[in-house]
């Protein structure tokens, strides 16, 4: 087998058995097509099946020389599980990369932003241009509701169950959940698409696209982004911000105010509640309000 086929299967996989997105899929690949590269620089002629340990490890370490330890455990992961599945396709018996050390790394605490803050940058937009009014909702949705940039993005029409008060939301591999909408947003939403989203040629294919650009074809993750960077720095706000800061913003500030875990972890679409107890190390403070109103001892 060839690292072209290896690769192509692998993302047949990837995308088919396990669900995952092309944004996931492509992440998956990079680490790959980097060993592939790394053969090809060393004339190392060397297939899937015969690679070992080695190899391996010689990439890895001038691979990480310029890496994060974060980085270089993510791409330590992901050469593992490309040749899992070649074990799993029963093309290799061994996992080259068993006796990889990946690099200890502590739990990355997520960037937020204060309500203060975010208001900043919903004030910074310029709402005199149709676009101002939509990036408004779009700020507003992924703040209100949680939502990463990618499941903003894909919203549809359809999705929008306005009288339940819910949108249904399309995570990560293609798995669906309901998360709650206050009225406030629902109103933005409303207006946004009837008074701007109607002005708009609507190409094909794009119909049921919630939020549209100017050629009325759905928004890139980098365009959001990039409207995103650029409100901050108007706003006067050092912090590095992405889309996803909104996200573990709404987080944040729900269980600050009290909101159950559980409930949080459903909203957030997590598969495990591990992942979202990471906002419980974000507010010290919370904690020993708990304790307060709760402990029978207080």
């Amino acid at each position: 087998m060839t690292w072209k086929e290896a690769i192509t299967d692998y993302q047949y996989f990837l995308k088919i058995e396990r669900g995952l997105s092309e944004n996931s899929v492509s992440a998956y690949s990079q680490d790959i097509k980097k060993l592939i590269q790394f053969l090809a620089d060393h004339k190392l002629k060397i297939s899937p099946e015969e690679i070992e340990h080695p190899v391996i490890e010689r990439f890895v370490y001038s691979s990480a020389q310029q890496m994060a330890p974060r980085s270089q455990a993510r791409m330590i992961s992901g050469l593992r599980n490309f040749f899992d599945f070649l074990i799993f396709e029963g093309l290799r018996k061994e996992n080259p990369t068993d006796l990889l050390e990946s690099p200890k790394i502590g739990r990355k605490l997520p960037d937020t932003l204060s309500e203060k803050e975010i208001n900043s940058i919903i004030a910074a937009i310029d709402l005199s241009k149709p676009e101002g009014e939509r990036n408004r909702v779009m700020l507003e949705v992924l703040y209100s509701c949680g939502l990463r940039v990618s499941e903003m993005i894909g919203l549809k029409i359809s999705d929008l169950y306005f009288e339940e008060g819910f949108i249904k939301v399309t995570g990560k591999g293609n798995k669906q959940r309901f998360v709650p909408i206050n009225s406030y947003t629902i109103k933005l939403i409303g207006n946004y698409k009837n008074l701007i989203r109607s002005g708009i040629e609507v190409q094909k294919g794009f119909e049921d696209t919630l939020f549209l650009n100017r050629r009325g074809k759905q928004l890139s993750r980098n365009m959001v982004f990039m409207i995103l960077k650029e409100l901050t720095q108007i706003a006067g706000i050092s912090k590095i911000v992405s889309p996803h800061t909104l996200r573990h913003s709404f987080a944040t500030h729900l269980l600050e105010n009290g909101a159950d875990l559980r409930a949080i972890q459903q909203m957030l679409g997590h598969e495990s509640i591990t992942t979202t107890e990471i906002y419980m190390h974000l507010d010290k403070k919370h904690l020993k309000q708990v304790v307060e109103k709760y402990h029978p001892r207080k």
